[in-house]
């Protein structure tokens, strides 16, 4: 019997660390976007209606930022 054990290649291992980053990404995104329907409902019915999604993703971004500086200033 041999002892061979194929060794996992560097494509298999980017590939979960790239999924890895684009699942951590989409869920900070949803969390956001669930976070800031859930505080500011009229903001995100109106961008819904109007079709216009600029103040939505400025909004989502100011959301992520505060949350990060949150984060940093607790650590």
């Amino acid at each position: 019997m041999s002892d061979f054990e194929p060794r996992p290649s560097r494509f298999h291992n980017l590939s979960i660390s790239l999924a890895g980053a684009v699942g951590v990404i989409a869920l900070v995104v949803a969390s956001a976007t669930i976070w800031l329907a859930l505080t500011d409902p009229v903001s995100v019915a109106e961008a819904v209606d109007s079709g216009e999604y600029e103040p939505l993703v400025e909004e989502l971004a100011s959301v992520i930022f505060n949350a990060l500086v949150g984060l940093i200033k607790y650590l």
